[in-house]
């Protein structure tokens, strides 16, 4: 049976991030990629000069209409942008029958928000509660938690308090760690560690969603969430050493890696 994957995210008009990148890599995954837009943006790799938030009653009935067709065996979201998108998603997670891998998209590597601040506090107290998997950066953790994460200790404890705050399993990213870039997941208590070497490139646009929608991809498959994330580590890797170098700003990855 060929195994589907859903993405609930915003759209990204130059292809490198959001729910363009997410379907480019359940494809490459060999995943049958669904995608419900959240919010439209107006960027390419140089700025973001427009967000727009979808109805959130639009949002829900795309879900619906997905779910009730054409099933998948696992999902993720992306950037939602305001509290009452955050609240409707929340709602429509708790019938989920699957993995929801919930990537916490606030700012894009433009400097744009992408989320509103009480919708950082709807997704704390209402989605992150449904995740199977919360995949922070350091400044996701960082608003999530209320405490400075810089560290792989303070990776390590974010980690554990958000698993308190609901998430089964939490994968913290290290790629705005000093060196190495080593990502922290926390399963049932116990730490597993993904270590890659810095990659010097300006060409990182979409990694976070790519590194969701790779994991999310792998999940659909029914892979083990540790081996998930290892396969996902090892091609976000190779995607940033081999980006193509579009752009004349922070380009896109290589999506074919």
């Amino acid at each position: 049976m060929q195994p589907v994957a859903l993405t609930i995210a915003g759209s990204d008009p130059s292809g490198g991030a959001g729910l363009q990148a997410d379907l480019k890599t359940f494809h490459r995954f060999g995943v049958y990629g669904e995608a419900v837009v959240t919010l439209i943006t107006v960027q390419n790799t140089r700025r973001v000069s427009r967000v727009e938030v979808l109805d959130p009653a639009l949002i829900v009935e795309q879900i619906e209409a997905v779910l009730e067709d054409v099933p998948p065996q696992a999902a993720k979201t992306g950037a939602l942008g305001s509290c009452e998108v955050v609240e409707a998603v929340a709602r429509l997670a708790e019938t989920f029958r699957f993995p929801l891998v919930v990537d916490p998209v606030m700012i894009s590597k433009h400097g744009a928000r992408l989320m509103q601040e009480d919708a950082v506090r709807a997704l704390t107290r209402l989605l992150i509660p449904r995740a199977h998997l919360l995949m922070p950066n350091l400044e996701e953790a960082s608003a999530l938690t209320g405490r400075k994460v810089e560290d792989r200790e303070g990776m390590i404890v974010a980690a554990k308090e958000l698993t308190q705050m609901g998430a089964v399993n939490v994968l913290v990213k290290g790629g705005h760690l000093q060196g190495d870039a080593n990502d922290i997941l926390y399963i049932g208590g116990v730490v597993h560690e993904f270590p890659a070497a810095r990659i010097a490139t300006a060409h990182t646009h979409g990694s976070g969603c790519t590194y969701s929608a790779a994991v999310t991809a792998e999940l659909a498959k029914g892979t083990l969430l540790a081996t998930a994330v290892e396969r996902a580590k090892q091609f976000i890797s190779r995607a940033i050493g081999t980006a193509p170098g579009l752009g004349g700003g922070n380009g896109p990855l290589n999506h074919q890696a």
